[in-house]
């Protein structure tokens, strides 16, 4: 049976993704959800999925201080392509550096920076927060089902600015681009949070425990 990990390293409270993942699981036969920081179980896991929240450089360094992990999970998923997905600043780890208080280097799977938000319209506040509609900017099997106009909700500072557009999957608008979806390859990642996201979300996490990259 399919085995998915939610990597718990303390850098968030898991209870909402964990719940929404094991429904959507339950729901379509997707095997079984694990909450671990082991990595003898994400070495086996058939997929993985990273969120955190917070900022960029202590995420990192969360994820460090559990000995083994990060390199049981990088050498899953970019040695035996195995399914990966991450969530917020999960997503954001995914690039080459982060630019949050410190540069910060990250996994380097998805070259980029994630960068401060900075809308061209001034009375725009910063943190990004709430609901706003995705514009799907590349296909991919985890967005099947899921089109332009679909809302999502967002809660953070900065975003991920990709160096290949290939790697867009899709962006929303914040009085300017702000990246929304990345991906490539066996990877994706969503800077907003699908288990909060509704129907929207639901259906991303869903696809994601049907994909087969």
């Amino acid at each position: 049976m399919s085995l998915t990990a939610l990597v718990d390293y303390d850098s968030g409270n898991l209870h909402s993704a964990q719940k929404a993942f094991e429904r959507m699981a339950h729901e379509a036969g997707h095997g079984t959800i694990v909450v671990t920081a082991e990595p003898d179980v994400v070495a086996k896991a058939d997929r993985i999925v990273l969120p955190g929240d917070g900022a960029y450089p202590s995420c990192k360094a969360a994820l460090l201080r559990f000995d083994g992990l990060f390199e049981a999970i990088e050498d899953a998923v970019t040695t035996r392509a195995v399914p990966f997905m991450g969530i917020c600043i999960g997503m954001q780890m995914m690039a080459t550096r982060g630019l949050e208080f410190e540069p910060t280097e990250g996994f380097g799977w998805i070259p980029g920076e994630v960068v401060k938000i900075d809308p061209a319209d001034a009375s725009l506040k910063v943190p990004h927060m709430g609901w706003n509609d995705l514009v799907i900017d590349n296909a991919h099997p985890v967005l099947e089902g899921v089109t332009t106009g679909d809302h999502a909700y967002f809660v953070h500072s900065y975003h991920f600015k990709v160096a290949n557009p290939a790697h867009l999957l899709a962006h929303v608008d914040y009085a300017g681009p702000i990246t929304a979806i990345v991906g490539r390859d066996n990877m994706v990642g969503t800077q907003f949070h699908p288990e909060k996201s509704q129907a929207t979300g639901l259906r991303i996490i869903s696809n994601f425990l049907n994909w087969t990259p």
